[in-house]
């Protein structure tokens, strides 16, 4: 996959050629550029935003530098452009899965007040990392970039790495466990200990519908439970007892 990211400050992005995702660029299965749109500015002070019409708080960022950018990006990178910004939808599983299915992507950071409303007909979507405020774009580019490539074929070693985990199946995690077996009292279940694959899985699987049950209760109301599931629920509540 190829990614493209228009921001104003390009050294934020050099967290990519670090581990899972910096080998995964030395493999050359993904390629990560950091365009800087500063780079696009005519004002001879490279200048990007200026004070918004109508009066208010902060700066603008302006649509010039902008567009340029992405015209020049798309010379090549014919990918969707997509603004981080708070009036997207919101980032999930799904959304990554989708995206990660792509084969070259543009991401565009705004920062200060926003961007010129006229740079929007440039975009083709727009995400939210959730209902709160970020100083910048880039705030949310980095995570959102780095859960569509984990789920690239061959970035992590297995699919199973990342099937297994929270949000992908649509229930959260399971509990983890490692050496060594007790540790301040705490000892790990023996079931894990057991080499019985099978009551490893079911004891995985059921922890997943309690956590997710107890913990998210949207993801859980929204979750479609299988025979199997309802019985495994059914047998815990029942011990609980």
């Amino acid at each position: 996959m190829k990614i493209d990211i228009l921001t104003l400050f390009p050294e934020m992005f050099q967290i990519f050629n670090h581990s899972i995702i910096g080998r995964a660029q030395e493999s050359s299965l993904i390629n990560i550029s950091a365009v800087n749109i500063r780079d696009f500015s005519l004002n001879k002070h490279k200048k990007v935003d200026d004070y918004p019409y109508g009066g208010g708080a902060g700066m603008v960022m302006l649509a010039q530098p902008i567009v340029d950018s992405i015209l020049e990006v798309k010379k090549r990178n014919r990918g969707k452009v997509i603004f981080l910004g708070p009036r997207g939808k919101t980032f999930n599983q799904e959304i990554a899965k989708e995206l990660s299915k792509e084969e070259e992507l543009i991401f565009l950071c705004g920062h200060y007040e926003g961007i010129d409303e006229r740079a929007f007909k440039y975009i083709d979507m727009e995400l939210s990392l959730g209902d709160f405020v970020l100083t910048g774009g880039e705030m949310a580019c980095i995570p959102i970039v780095d859960s569509i490539c984990r789920l690239i074929p061959g970035v992590l070693a297995s699919e199973e790495s990342f099937s297994e985990e929270s949000f992908y199946s649509g229930l959260l995690e399971y509990p983890q466990y490692t050496r060594p077996v007790e540790f301040q009292g705490d000892t790990v279940p023996e079931v894990l200990m057991s080499g019985h694959h099978e009551n490893i899985r079911k004891w995985r699987r059921t922890q997943s519908l309690i956590i997710t049950k107890e913990r998210r209760k949207d993801l859980f109301e929204s979750f479609q439970l299988t025979k199997e599931d309802k019985k495994l629920l059914e047998n815990y509540y029942g011990r609980k007892k």
